[in-house]
């Protein structure tokens, strides 16, 4: 006689013995999986038996949401009794990682100093067991490595070594307790008497030997980034030196360093896009600054001759290579002073700034990044110099309209006709002095690979620079361009008031006709002119850019800490083992 045919829950007929063999592996699969959260909870409750079980390295072997969990749990654990807390308030260090270092590197192989205890702390990068008892650590910071060569005899009991080292994972930061020593092999360490979590990481760190790769992940996670790459922390520290170099230059040729407001009725002193926002108080719209300048020249008006100021601009335009919407620069003002003694002075800070900070004048740089060609940079002094027009007229091989003719249309028609000759592409709003500056971008700016000067541009390109004491249409301008990229501007200071709102007014038509970045008319400013600017040059330097160029890095985002990026919306946030 068969067997009765009975239905499941899924209406499906099966046979009695089928149905007792179904369920009884349905069983025998929760049963297992009951098994392994068990395992797991019971492992992240007693990290001491977890460790003693298999190596911490197998616990890399799960993805790293189920680490996070894992470890989250290790943590909370912890917790529970003040004396294993894994987040102490203090924890005193006798001795820097590099001190450390530099005073124990006499010692000779194998010899530990007992009666000598030092305490230091670090991150923990890497774990090698070499069985229960002796669990190497490579700790750094500051830029360095030691090594920590955990034992149970040197321990202050073994009970107790068991117990601590069982609470330590890669990227865990360590207080190191016990005695400077080099093993047999020579690698000098330090041998622990005890070993206090500072601060847990949750998280699964990269390998070293992996590093991190991907940039949107250095960028929006720069901790991690610095975590991992130490020579990014280098750069950082070449960007501070530049900043300390220009400030003790400035101050010891008389400078005052100022700060200048940030929120502006009217963003002046630049020809930029910029961000608008609102005061709820005095129900007003405000601009965040594009330059400084405006304010720096009413306080050399007010008769302090000599100004600087290193700050954050902001200009609302496009993200790229060599564009942050905020970026820092360091402008100066100085009274009886123009643009021939600007460039001397120009000369003179970035050749010593440079000779200083390396040794030599000469720097290298791989303009297309770490794989792409390296260019040499020789900031050896004098710089060379291009003049704006009979330079441009040389490389084009054709006649450029006369400077003081740039504000007629017969002369927009003539630049509009080389630059479609020249295949030079100009975005509408086709004007004089967009058309003349792409122009300058194509065939001058591409010459630039040493510091190079490019003087006298055209009035109608400088609304605020005075016009040339010889030659008409053009003023007393320079910029200084490295690597093809602008780093440096300067000009001789305009100060007749009447000539300062003539200019305001063009750049008011060129903004009517479209020219988002042309200037406002500041009517406070002109005021401030009206009672009397001093002969005076002005000077503005990218310190973001300059960065770039001393630190080797083809992207702008490699020198800032934290650059503007697209938000994450789509993205996964799991981004913890990106490698």
């Amino acid at each position: 006689m068969g067997d009765t045919e009975v239905k499941n829950e899924a209406g499906e007929k099966l046979s009695k013995n089928e149905l007792k063999r179904r369920l009884k592996e349905e069983k025998k699969a929760a049963e297992k999986v009951e098994k392994e959260k068990a395992k797991a909870e019971a492992a992240a409750a007693n990290p001491t038996t977890a460790a003693s079980a298999k190596p911490k390295s197998a616990e890399e072997d799960i993805s790293p949401n189920e680490y996070f969990k894992l470890r989250s749990l290790a943590v909370e654990e912890l917790k529970l009794d003040p004396n294993t807390h894994p987040y102490p308030h203090k924890f005193s260090v006798s001795i820097s990682l590099t001190n450390f270092l530099e005073e124990y590197e006499k010692l000779k192989d194998g010899e530990t100093l007992t009666d000598v205890v030092v305490k230091c702390a670090g991150r923990i990068h890497a774990i090698r067991e070499s069985g229960a008892k002796l669990i190497f650590y490579d700790v750094r910071g500051e830029g360095v490595k030691i090594q920590v060569m955990a034992t149970a005899n040197a321990y202050k009991s073994e009970e107790e070594f068991g117990v601590d080292n069982a609470k330590l994972r890669r990227g865990d930061i360590v207080g190191v307790v016990g005695n400077p020593g080099r093993t047999k092999k020579g690698e000098l360490s330090i041998i622990p008497t005890e070993l206090v979590l500072l601060a847990p990481c949750l998280h699964m760190l990269p390998h070293l030997h992996y590093g991190i790769k991907d940039k949107e992940t250095r960028y929006r996670q720069r901790y991690l980034d610095l975590i991992i790459n130490a020579d990014i922390a280098r750069k950082f520290q070449v960007r501070a030196q530049i900043i300390s170099y220009m400030r003790r230059f400035f101050d010891q040729m008389g400078f005052l360093e100022i700060e200048t407001p940030m929120m502006n009725m009217i963003p002046g002193g630049a020809t930029a896009k910029p961000f608008m926002t609102h005061h709820n108080d005095l129900k007003l719209d405000l601009y965040m600054r594009v330059a400084p300048e405006l304010y720096h020249k009413m306080l050399v008006v007010g008769g302090i001759d000599r100004v600087y100021e290193i700050g954050k601009q902001f200009r609302n335009e496009g993200i790229d290579m060599t564009h942050n919407p905020e970026f820092t620069t360091c402008e100066f003002y100085m009274a009886y002073a123009d643009y021939h003694d600007l460039i001397d002075i120009t000369e003179k800070l970035l050749s010593g700034m440079v000779k200083q900070i390396f040794g030599s004048y000469k720097v290298i740089f791989h303009p297309d990044g770490p794989e792409g060609e390296a260019k040499e940079i020789d900031f050896t002094p004098p710089f060379k110099r291009l003049r704006m027009f009979p330079d441009l007229e040389r490389i084009l091989g054709m006649k450029l309209p006369s400077p003081d003719t740039l504000n007629t249309e017969e002369a927009r028609l003539h630049l509009d006709r080389i630059c479609v000759e020249k295949q030079v592409d100009c975005p509408p709003p086709r004007t004089c002095a967009r058309l003349l500056d792409k122009l300058v971008g194509d065939f001058l700016e591409e010459t630039c690979i040493n510091p190079t000067f490019i003087t006298e541009h055209p009035q109608i390109m400088s609304p605020l620079a005075k016009w040339h004491r010889t030659e008409k249409g053009i003023t007393e301008r320079f910029e200084l361009f490295v690597m093809k990229k602008e780093v440096c501007n300067a000009y001789t200071e305009l100060n007749d008031p009447a000539v300062q709102r003539s200019r305001f007014e063009q750049q008011a038509k060129d903004k009517a006709s479209g020219d988002d970045e042309a200037m406002f008319l500041d009517e406070n400013f002109c005021t401030a002119l009206e009672y009397g600017l001093p002969p005076t040059g002005g000077w503005g330097m990218g310190i973001d850019r300059l960065s770039m160029f001393l630190t080797d890095s083809n992207n702008i985002k490699e020198v800032l800490f934290f650059p503007a990026m697209k938000p994450e919306d789509n993205k996964p946030k799991d981004t913890e083992a990106e490698s």
